[in-house]
């Protein structure tokens, strides 16, 4: 097997691991958990707060870790530390193991995917990136569908849900394994971060959306915070409140309002999980698709989905064609912009790729923070149905704005939205 295909296949493995079980295991098994440790809706919250907080910090980790030291460090010490979450959690005995657990758990994910920018940087070659981007990402979709097909077996008493989460454990041991053979561990290539944190905050150059990968843009190095970075980072946070909305209150939604005809209320986040993560797979395609239709037309698309997705779980939550139609939107764009981010921060930031991944990561995660708690707030205030329509609208205008804009500017988009975006 060639390097590129070891690396392309660690980063499968790694997104599998670190953005199924390890970041959307506790919601799966939130029932069982809520009847083993008797746990309020309060406590779950700040469990899973804990996740989320774990996962902020380990991108900052990651962002001083993979330029110094190569993308292997972090990515195998993502590993362990999700090995250690699932080992704490099918072990726990008490709420706060478990809160331990979830957090070790979490923190992988923040530890495991931005790495292999750099590493895609060094090993693949350009036209092949933003396809083994796309397949690394979509790694995720099957660890979603892994860690549901587990939660229902838990749900009809096939296996117990501490078996699963060991499980779960083996596949962390497997990606450090994964990490040991295909993700390179040499620094050559790699500029060293004296201080590679506050580089994310440090103002920057002006310029364009980025440019095509290639040689000739390895010089001058733009800083993250240039201009042209900023529709990346608010793209990240809007795609960050949508999908943590998505997440969080889509079961509760489905489940409170009386369910799916033919099937137990518990069932119900099996079942969005499932449709999220098939039509997960449609990420794999995502380099073809903004290679033969550009950038923006992809990101149109892509918030319109998730739009929909979020317009539908609040109009039509009893309905079966009307929950799938929502789960497979949300999990295609999910993932497909999850790809868009990784090549697109590539193109921005060349030579420099965890730092700008890093980057838009976080926009996601603070978004993630920031979603739920709003949306909660106008769920108390207004309904579920409001709640759901009005998280819609940030996405909403989104893709309404990238596809005026190409009307607007088509016939010289190049040069007003910069050659990274291509109409």
């Amino acid at each position: 097997m060639s390097q590129a295909a070891r690396l392309t296949l660690a980063g499968f493995v790694a997104t599998a691991v670190a953005f199924g079980p390890a970041r959307m295991g506790f919601g799966l098994f939130l029932p069982a958990f809520r009847e083993e440790f008797t746990l309020s809706t309060s406590t779950a919250g700040l469990i899973a707060s804990g996740g989320f907080l774990a996962f902020l910090l380990a991108l900052l980790a990651s962002a001083w870790l993979g330029p110094r030291y190569g993308a292997r460090l972090p990515v195998t010490t993502g590993a362990i530390l999700a090995s250690a979450g699932f080992v704490a959690v099918a072990s726990a005995g008490a709420p706060s193991v478990l809160a331990v657990g979830i957090a070790l758990a979490g923190a992988s994910a923040g530890l495991c995917w931005a790495p292999f920018n750099d590493a895609a940087e060094r090993v693949l070659s350009n036209e092949a990136r933003a396809s083994a981007l796309s397949i690394i990402s979509t790694g995720t979709t099957f660890g979603v569908l892994a860690a549901a097909g587990l939660a229902v077996a838990v749900t009809h008493d096939v296996v117990g849900w501490r078996v699963a989460w060991i499980g779960f454990a083996l596949g962390g041991l497997g990606l450090a394994v994964a990490a040991r053979v295909g993700v390179p561990s040499s620094r050559r290539g790699l500029r060293p971060a004296r201080n590679a944190i506050a580089e994310i905050v440090h103002a920057g150059l002006p310029g364009d959306f980025g440019p095509e990968p290639g040689p000739e843009v390895m010089a001058p190095r733009p800083r993250l915070t240039q201009r042209a970075a900023m529709p990346l980072y608010a793209t990240a946070l809007c795609f960050g409140m949508t999908n943590a909305v998505f997440l969080s209150f889509a079961a509760d939604r489905v489940a409170a309002a009386g369910g799916l005809p033919g099937l137990p209320d518990a069932a119900a986040a099996t079942v969005i999980f499932f449709g999220y993560g098939i039509c997960g797979v449609l990420g794999l395609a995502t380099g073809r698709l903004e290679a033969r239709y550009g950038l923006a037309p992809l990101f149109c698309v892509i918030f319109a989905a998730g739009a929909l997705s979020l317009a539908l779980v609040g109009l039509a939550p009893t309905s079966w064609s009307a929950v799938l139609a929502a789960s497979g939107l949300h999990g295609a764009a999910i993932m497909m912009v999850s790809a868009v981010f990784s090549f697109w921060s590539l193109r921005l930031f060349p030579g420099r790729g965890t730092l700008g991944f890093t980057a838009a990561l976080l926009g996601m995660a603070i978004g993630s923070v920031l979603g739920p708690a709003l949306a909660g707030v106008l769920a108390a205030n207004h309904g579920p149905q409001a709640m759901f329509l009005a998280a819609a609208l940030p996405p909403l205008a989104i893709s309404l704005w990238f596809g005026a804009k190409l009307q607007r500017v088509r016939p010289r988009l190049p040069s007003v939205l910069g050659s990274g975006w291509r109409g």
